[in-house]
């Protein structure tokens, strides 16, 4: 969890990649929405980088296009004037990343009395010479923060190469790996959960928890990102960062302090603590999948290999399910269910966790209800916290009926709540390091994927087939049956 500062800090955030789709859909409505709120320094400037001919005006012109839309508050009614006022922090400058000489461009822009974020919203091997030209046009000072967006690589080899090259210009404590799973409000709150009530921690273990599910589900599909996807696939998409994340913030042991590096220290530990892959569970603790053509929402969409940018014979998958393990003495023999795929049944993104039942039933329970207390947090599309828990049924009758405990976030609290970008951007540059992720803790997730990694590119067999618009797989409640579990869809 963060610790907010209130006093807005005076900063130069300079976008690379700001003709970009993350730029437009994420980065700068984020920032609008900090600004709309009052939380950045009224004389903090965006300077936005690319490579496109533009002039100042051509170029605000395409933000309000290409990101007003995705503002949620709505910048051609009420917030028209913020939206303009917000505008005029921004200053366009054309540049060719691997140039040296445009960097004197950007250099002149800079501010530097003022804190500089530097957001590399690129292809990642822009990464290296943009940090050389930094360095070398001696813009990257010691008050400075480079920003770097997933993929870090596709193994952890290259995972290194990256870090290795960002690493000689800029220190650790510099740099800020982003996943915006971890700005999520409900991901913060399951630690307020954790460590803020006595009522949880004594059940937070083996002796009280049956099994924990992590999902990550899409409706859509690659959506015209094909030739990235391809080469990527889930393992390497939403594994290794988002869900290794959440199993992360479900399974660490408390931290000191909300200092950066305590709470990191036992996330480090977490993943150091996976079960390691051998030859048998690769077989049958981890199910691929690919897509074949379906519905989703009543609209037939085709499949997987009839995506624009997919390899005809490609064996990328679109769906991952997992069973993992901790190898400690809080969480030895207790499994944790990952899973995560496109053109799922619904878009969702939970975290169940599901407690052993009650040791001996005197109350009979009703026919086709699961006898055990599940904790749900909700991530998207409303995010939310419910425990689910039995209660009499009102009448003359002993008979009990499951019923949900519901915080339903929207209801509880009724100021805005900060969008997952918003609070990280807001946490660089305020020099909060607590929800980005540590070197060591990336190539420890690395680590644990590679045998998955490699021994599906050894291997001639194929990701299981499933339709668009189900749940994945059959294999994959299959591998949840060997286990004693089910999925929710499976009860």
């Amino acid at each position: 969890m963060q610790v907010i500062q209130e006093e807005a800090c005076l900063f130069n955030f300079v976008l690379f990649g700001a003709t970009g789709d993350l730029a437009m859909r994420k980065i700068l409505p984020a920032l609008f929405s900090a600004h709309l709120d009052g939380k950045l320094h009224q004389d903090g400037r965006i300077i936005c980088v690319a490579k496109q001919e533009l002039n100042q005006e051509s170029y605000l012109d395409w933000v309000h296009t290409q990101a007003g839309p995705h503002v949620s508050e709505g910048i051609a009614n009420q917030n028209a004037d913020k939206w303009q006022s917000f505008l005029r922090r921004v200053i366009y400058v054309a540049l060719d990343a691997t140039s040296a000489a445009d960097y004197e461009l950007l250099g002149e822009q800079l501010n530097n009395q003022a804190v500089t974020v530097y957001y590399l919203a690129t292809s990642p091997k822009l990464f290296e010479p943009i940090c050389n030209h930094l360095a070398a046009s001696s813009i990257a000072l010691d008050n400075a923060r480079v920003v770097l967006e997933k993929p870090l690589g596709h193994d952890l080899e290259s995972s290194r190469a990256i870090n290795d090259a960002v690493a000689r210009v800029f220190a650790e404590d510099q740099i800020y790996r982003i996943d915006h799973y971890l700005g999520k409000e409900s991901v913060q709150n399951l630690l307020a959960l954790r460590f803020a009530n006595s009522l949880f921690e004594p059940l937070w273990r083996r002796e009280s928890i049956e099994h924990v599910q992590l999902t990550i589900a899409e409706q859509l599909g690659v959506e015209g990102r094909g030739e990235f996807y391809d080469g990527t696939g889930a393992l390497r998409d939403m594994v290794q960062n988002h869900l290794l994340q959440l199993l992360c913030m479900v399974a660490m042991e408390p931290p000191t302090s909300l200092d950066a590096n305590a709470i990191r220290d036992e996330k480090v530990r977490v993943l150091r603590a996976l079960r390691p892959f051998s030859r048998d569970d690769l077989e049958t603790r981890a199910v691929r999948g690919q897509y074949a053509a379906g519905a989703v929402r009543g609209q037939a969409v085709g499949g997987y290999h009839q995506e624009a940018g997919i390899a005809p014979q490609s064996k990328t998958e679109s769906f991952i399910a997992l069973h993992a393990e901790i190898n400690n003495w809080r969480w030895a023999g207790v499994p944790f269910f990952l899973r995560t795929g496109k053109r799922l049944a619904e878009r969702t993104a939970e975290i169940v966790i599901t407690f052993k039942p009650i040791p001996h039933a005197i109350l009979p329970m009703p026919q086709g209800v699961e006898g055990s207390n599940r904790l749900v947090i909700r991530l998207q599309p409303e995010e939310s916290i419910q425990l689910h828990c039995f209660a009499k049924q009102p009448g003359d009758s002993m008979t009990i009926q499951p019923v949900a405990l519901d915080l339903a976030f929207d209801q509880a609290f009724k100021q805005k709540r900060a969008d997952a970008y918003e609070r990280l951007l807001l946490d660089v540059i305020r020099g909060n390091l607590a929800l980005f992720v540590r070197r060591d803790e990336q190539e420890a997730a690395w680590r644990w994927v590679e045998p998955l990694l490699n021994h599906w590119q050894s291997t001639a067999a194929l990701p299981k087939s499933y339709l668009a618009g189900s749940w994945g797989p059959s294999a994959s409640s299959a591998m949840m049956s060997r286990a004693g579990a089910h999925w929710p869809e499976d009860r």
